[in-house]
Formats: structure tokens, sequence, C-alpha cells
């Protein structure tokens, strides 16, 4: 193989490629970047055996090949090359890079160790705007478990309900939902959220519409040249429906700037008791008062104007509290909750109702 890039091309598809080459693994080619040339263009690809990111890039192909390179000694060499034109050949399992006064030789190992890249058949096809995409991502991917002992909690439900095509999450104690708008096709598939991070810091600036592609057992998100695949998690999603309030008893009317302001100052004081808060709604005064305790440093009560319908209390995580506030872009947002062991849920005020985010209470 005998290819010419550009050093800009090459070290940002090397930085969106190499963050899924596993340096943890007894198979030493999974360390690595599979390049190999395809129809005058270099292919870039890693694998975990989970997850497989690839991209195609512009090149001079002089004669065709295909190699697998160290990932991190790689991407670290080219991106501290001059801006211009590199050249890649390959001599058996090294690879020797050529650019302006620099040349270096890299051993690698041969292609045909590089596990077989997925292949994605009778596929579901979906393609939203990227912007949306991101947007759903961030909001639903924090409420997602990081607990491994529970699979299916680890993952986003990408699923179609009365037509209506949602992201949910839940790691028990909170949950999040978030609606892309209508599709018809009967769709159920559980994602990893580290591949939905992913996918979120690898999308181009320049891409406008994401195209997703599910089977029985895979997903895909094909964005301009490059493509995450990553394999679905078996099992059952809970039925997350029965958590969410089909109304709520107290209702509070606040801007979300100010609700996070006194959150996180009420945050300080809540460190001894693992972040737990009490949110009171006072209808004769019209705010929303926030009050946390610490025995060895002292107290703190914060007040943020409001409109309040009625009164009551609910203890929550601080940091669950603040986390979720940060999910919405509009300015007023309305906190609902029904006593002191009932779901609070938060939505947008002057929003379409797209999204909705839920929070258990602690035992007070």
């Amino acid at each position: 193989m005998k290819v010419t890039v550009t050093q800009e091309n090459l070290s940002k598809a090397l930085g969106v490629v190499s963050r899924v080459a596993s340096s943890r693994t007894s198979l030493p080619v999974l360390n690595n970047i599979l390049l190999r040339t395809e129809s005058n263009r270099l292919l870039l690809a890693a694998t975990n055996l989970e997850v497989a990111i690839t991209e195609h890039i512009g090149a001079k192909v002089t004669s065709e090949g295909a190699i697998t390179i160290p990932a991190r000694l790689l991407s670290e060499f080219i991106s501290n090359l001059p801006k211009g034109n590199v050249e890649l050949k390959v001599d058996g399992t090294k690879l020797h890079i050529s650019a302006d006064k620099y040349i270096s030789t890299i051993n690698g190992m041969p292609a045909d160790e590089f596990p077989a890249l997925p292949q994605i058949e009778n596929a579901y096809t979906l393609t939203l705007p990227t912007s949306l995409l991101k947007q759903a991502i961030s909001q639903t991917v924090l409420t997602a478990s990081s607990d491994d002992t529970r699979p299916v909690l680890t993952g986003v439900l990408c699923h179609v309900y009365n037509g209506e095509l949602y992201l949910a999450a839940t790691d028990g104690y909170r949950l999040s939902e978030r609606r892309l708008g209508k599709n018809s096709d009967d769709i159920k598939a559980l994602i990893p959220a580290s591949t939905l991070s992913d996918v979120a810091r690898v999308v181009p600036e320049d891409c406008d519409e994401v195209t997703i592609l599910i089977d029985d057992s895979q997903v895909r998100f094909r964005m301009n040249d490059i493509e995450v695949t990553s394999r679905l998690i078996e099992g059952n999603f809970p039925d997350y429906r029965q958590l969410i309030p089909k109304e709520t008893e107290i209702h509070a009317t606040l801007s979300r700037s100010e609700f996070v302001r006194v959150t996180k100052v009420a945050s300080l004081f809540a460190r001894e008791s693992g972040g737990s808060v009490t949110v009171a709604t006072e209808s004769e005064g019209q705010v929303v008062s926030i009050h946390s305790i610490a025995s060895q440093l002292g107290e703190n009560t914060s007040e943020a104007a409001a409109e309040v319908d009625q009164s009551g209390s609910v203890t929550l995580n601080s940091r669950y509290l603040i986390e979720a506030l940060g999910c919405f872009d509009k300015e007023t947002i309305k906190f609902g909750f029904s006593g002191k062991l009932a779901p609070c849920v938060i939505t947008e005020v002057d929003g379409s109702g797209d999204y909705q985010h839920i929070i258990m209470p602690l035992r007070s």
C-alpha cells in the first residue's frame, strides 16, 4: 500500500476512530487502527468488539493494501506533524511515514488479523436532524445507569409508542424521556448509553442529518463519512411509563437559572448527607425554598420566586436536580410533585412538551 493524504484529514480521522481502540484486551490487534485503501479513499477503523467506528478520507492511492497500526502511537505522531501532505507506505508489517522533514517507521500487524467489520442487513432506517439527535442524547444518557450488574439500565431505549419515536433512560432513581417525532415503524432497540455518547462526540460539525440503521442485534449511525456501529443490549427494558405520574398535585413555575442557583448553594451544605436537600413550595409567599443541613458546618435556606398553587415539600438528591435542570433550554420550567414519596416531574412551560425528567424522592 502506498497513499498520500493531508495531515489535517488524517489527524482528525484518527482522533475519531481511535477512541474505541482498547488497551485493556487480551487481543493485541484491538489496540490497533486498521488502515485500508478503498476506491481511491483511505479507510480508518477501530473496534473493541462491542463498538466499531470507521471513517473514509480522501487520498491519492498509488498502490492498494492494508495494515493495522497501534492507535495511540499513530494518533499522537500524526497530530504532531506539520500541516501538509503525509505519505504512508506499507512494507510487510511496517508502516513508513514521511512528511516534510519527518520520517518514521511504525511496526504494525497484518490486516487479516483485524476483526471483520460489522455488517447490517434488513434494518429499519431513521433520519434525524443532527442538532435534534445531539440534544436528545445529552438529555437522556445522564439518567442511564453505570452499574454493569443490571445491563439493561446502562442503555437508552429507542422505541416507537403511539406513533411517536422516543429515547428514554432510567437508573432506577431518575428517568428521562425525549420525543423525537412521528414514526410508524415497529422499532424497539436498547442502545448502550456509551455508544450514544461516542456518537455525540464524533459527529462532524458540517453534518446536517444522521442516518440510523437498526436490525435485530446492532445499530449503526451514519454521519457523512463516519460510521459508528454498536451491538444492542439484550434484555427487557422496564415499563418505565408506569413511573411517570399522569398528573401531579403540587406545581411550581419558576426561572430555571434561579432554581439552579439556589440548588447549587444548598448543595454546598448537603455533602455530609449524600447531597440531600429539601425542596419546599410555599403558596402564601409564592416561593420555592431549598433547605440543607451540614452538622459540622451549619445550614442553609435559599429561596427563588415562583408561581405556586399549593404548599408542600420533598427531599431530593441535589446533584440529580442540578443535572436535570441543565437538560432544559427554555428559561421557565415547571416543577411538579404530589408529596414526600411521589416522583417529581420537571418539564418546560413554554416548550413543546417533548422532554420530561423524573426524579425519585429520598426518604427524609
